[in-house]
């Protein structure tokens, strides 16, 4: 598979993750029984296994990694943030003021990695607020 096909799966897969998540934070704010719906719960992971493979592939194919690249050093610990903050805010938090909160901050960590992306620079949308 070359590269350029890679990136834009890599690419569709961010948008159609981020729009995932967005819409079942949405649900969980307005405690929808649809959150209960199987595909709700399998397809995100689906999703994120195709955005993962896709990403592990262009790294290997550009010969660019986390650790070597600071600009993937950043998006690596940005997706941790994502994933731990998207936990709270969908499954983990007690309160839904809590969850709330925590569903702002993984919206936050999503705008940073694709701003990262973008950018190509560590501090991503940070930058405008530091320079």
């Amino acid at each position: 598979m070359s590269y350029t096909l890679l990136k834009h799966l890599h690419v569709t897969a961010v948008l159609v993750s981020g729009t995932g998540f967005f819409l079942r934070g949405l649900l969980m704010l307005g405690d929808s029984p649809l959150l209960a719906r199987r595909w709700l719960k399998v397809l995100p992971h689906v999703v994120d296994t195709v955005l993962l493979g896709s990403a592990i592939a262009m790294a290997i194919l550009s010969e660019q990694y986390p650790f070597a690249q600071s600009w993937l050093t950043a998006k690596f610990f940005g997706l941790l943030a994502y994933i731990l903050l998207g936990m709270v805010a969908l499954k983990r938090g007690r309160t839904k003021t809590l969850r709330a909160g925590f569903f702002i901050a993984a919206m936050m960590a999503f705008a940073y990695i694709v701003t990262v992306a973008l950018t190509r620079d560590p501090l991503g949308f940070l930058a405008w607020l530091v320079r």
